[in-house]
This record gives structure tokens, sequence and C-alpha cells, in this order.
């Protein structure tokens, strides 16, 4: 199984959200199963419609409004029998991994995907994987903007940070 990963979008209503569809459309997210959406679309409806016809599963970011607002802080999704928790995170991007791995302590994922700090990050704490695509149109707080890729292939996850 092959998964798209994005976070912080960032995106209003009127703004133009031709990279995501041009996202779908290329070779990098052409072939995934699904979207996972790390936070802060802001306005959801123009990521949902930017991402279109692929599946969208998203948390709410701390920038986000209206009905993006009204998803879920965290959550785990099962796919390809391996359990992966999405969550936004929250505060300086020092102790970011450390601070969302935490919310998944009593949990038992296989994965944790993260945004936030606009920085890709793969990385273990406390042994499990975390990973952070980045912002694929912010790149305020990071030198490049970037996605991910989460392939679950034979019992194993892969994740890659694609740059922009």
């Amino acid at each position: 199984m092959k998964i798209g990963v994005i976070s912080d979008t960032h995106l209003r209503s009127g703004d133009d959200a031709s990279l995501l569809t041009e996202l779908v459309e290329s070779s990098y997210f052409r072939d995934v199963d699904l979207i996972l959406h790390a936070g802060d679309h802001v306005v959801l409806d123009v990521v949902e419609m930017a991402l279109a016809p692929k599946r969208l599963v998203s948390v709410r970011g701390n920038m986000d409004v209206g009905e993006a607002a009204e998803l879920p802080i965290k959550r785990v999704v099962e796919l390809a029998g391996k359990r992966i928790g999405l969550i936004h995170g929250w505060g300086s991007p020092d102790g970011l991994a450390e601070r969302v791995a935490a919310e998944f302590a009593d949990e038992d994922v296989d994965l944790i995907v993260f945004g936030h700090s606009h920085r890709p990050y793969e990385g273990r704490v406390g042994g499990r994987l975390l990973f952070n695509p980045g912002s694929p149109t912010d790149k305020h707080f990071a030198p490049y903007n970037s996605v991910g890729i989460i392939e679950i292939t034979g019992g194993g996850v892969d994740v890659e940070v694609i740059r922009l």
C-alpha cells in the first residue's frame, strides 16, 4: 500500500490550490491509495477539492478554521495491517517529536505521522518510527517544500520525504 502524506498546507478560500492538484496528478501521488493530512489545512474544502478524487484522512491543526476545526486532534488508522497514529503537534519545534510520541504512549501504533513544524522529520522516539512530511506550500521554517510517502509492504513500513 502506498500512502501520500502532507501537512501544513495553510490554504484559505480563494487561494490557488493548483499545487496540490498537481501533486495528485504527478508521479508522486498519482498511484497512492489515500492521503494522510497532519493538520493545518486552514480551510478543509479547499484542500479536499484540490486532492480529489483521492481519499483524505485528516486531523485538526492549530490554524484550522470552520469544518477543519471540527476534525479530531488525533486519530489512529489501520492500513494494510499497520496502525498509524496521526496528529498535528504543538509548541516549539524543539522537542516536538517527543511530545507527539508521548500522545500515543498508550496506543499500539507502528508509525506516528505529525506536522506543525513545516520541517521534514524521520526518526525514532522510544523505538517508534515518527514521520513529518514538512509543508508543500510554506517553507518559512524549512529550506524547501516537501511531502511524504509511506509504503507498507510485506510487514514493513518505509517512509520517504519528497522535496518539491
